[in-house]
């Protein structure tokens, strides 16, 4: 039986899974436009998930293009000739990957090419595109690069430098789509700021599930054991983690395992405030990870405060080191005036637990009074 997926990568076999049918069509339009894309978003909101699950649809479903799917985060330690090196391999193992899926056979004068083959920066990348590309003539290549801000330092510029040189080349370019998936942004890993390596980029924005999408999800889970959730219950969820996935499922697995509710009842608000307090008050990733990020800085602690004061604000202005950095960790958004919020009331909770060490009762005005 599936079950709601908390810890890392989802799969639809073991999970219960938002399609995000929408978004897919709008990231799979951009591939076959040719786009070079960019999504940058905090750690557990789904992007690995995501565009794995577009690759899968590439892979199976759209024959004339050659997903490879690259994760850079054993690089950070490298030098620019061992990432290259290890590159090569990652590559070579992710082609015969696509051709074992689609099971099919590659050409004999591919195999001595990529036996013969090595890469050592990123001139002899670029050269290996082009050449890979002549034994799949009715192939467009499609690079997806995840966990990107693990690349070492010294092979981002030249990397970057490459991509942006293919992109400007030809219609025929190879690759004819990179998509480039990490936390921080191409601006915050610039270590040349007189310098503009990737100002091709398409950014692309997966937002959290929206009602909608929780609706969905739950109903997944009713669907298959016949359990509901009251619809209040469904809104409180939503409303209490403004739709942000990993906190969305610990949510419903606290709901539907956790505390043992017998599946011919339904899962009712007594029950959520049950599992509010035991999703605040237990060992969760996503939470530890908030409150080790904010920690970090004692500048942080400060911002936080102005922006939960409400009479005050903080304007969000990602020029600010401060206000991008708690973006980029996504403790933070933008509101509809321009202003900081709080991503979501548990985050809010955590932070006012984090910095403050007497409540005075204002945590029930947040989750409970406020609309």
């Amino acid at each position: 039986m599936r079950t709601f997926g908390t810890q890392g990568r989802v799969y639809p076999s073991r999970h219960y899974v938002v399609p995000r049918t929408e978004e897919k069509t709008e990231f799979i339009k951009r591939v076959k436009e040719g786009r070079y894309i960019v999504l940058f978003a905090p750690r557990q909101t789904g992007k690995t998930t995501f565009f794995r699950l577009a690759l899968d649809t590439l892979t199976t479903e759209e024959p004339n293009y050659f997903p490879i799917q690259l994760n850079f985060e054993e690089y950070e330690d490298s030098t620019a000739s061992e990432f290259y090196a290890n590159l090569y391999e990652d590559i070579r193992e992710e082609i015969e990957n696509v051709f074992q899926k689609r099971e099919e056979v590659p050409p004999k004068a591919l195999i001595q090419f990529l036996e013969n083959t090595a890469l050592t920066d990123h001139v002899s990348m670029r050269r290996f595109f082009t050449h890979f590309d002549s034994f799949l003539p009715d192939h467009r290549v499609v690079l997806i690069i995840d966990e990107f801000d693990a690349i070492p330092r010294e092979a981002l510029k030249g990397f970057l430098h490459s991509l942006r040189r293919i992109y400007l080349a030809d219609e025929n370019r190879c690759p004819h789509s990179v998509s480039i998936i990490g936390i921080k942004s191409i601006t915050q890993l610039s270590y040349d700021r007189s310098v503009s390596p990737f100002n091709i980029q398409d950014e692309f924005n997966l937002p959290n599930f929206t009602f909608e999408q929780v609706c969905e999800l739950l109903g997944q889970y009713t669907e298959a054991v016949g359990q509901a959730f009251a619809e209040e219950v469904v809104a409180s969820i939503h409303k209490q983690t403004a739709g942000q996935p990993v906190l969305v499922n610990h949510f419903a697995a606290i709901l539907t395992e956790t505390l043992d509710i017998p599946k011919t009842e339904p899962i009712t608000m007594a029950h959520f405030l049950n599992a509010h307090t035991q999703l605040l008050r237990g060992q969760n990733t996503n939470i530890k990870h908030l409150t080790t990020n904010i920690r970090r800085n004692p500048r942080f602690g400060s911002v936080l405060m102005r922006i939960m004061a409400r009479d005050e604000g903080v304007d969000f202005n990602l020029d600010d080191d401060i206000i991008s950095e708690l973006a980029t960790y996504g403790v933070i958004k933008e509101g509809v005036d321009g202003m900081c919020e709080i991503l979501n009331p548990i985050y809010l909770y955590c932070i006012m637990r984090a910095f403050k060490p007497v409540l005075n009762g204002l945590e029930q005005e947040y989750f409970y009074g406020a609309d």
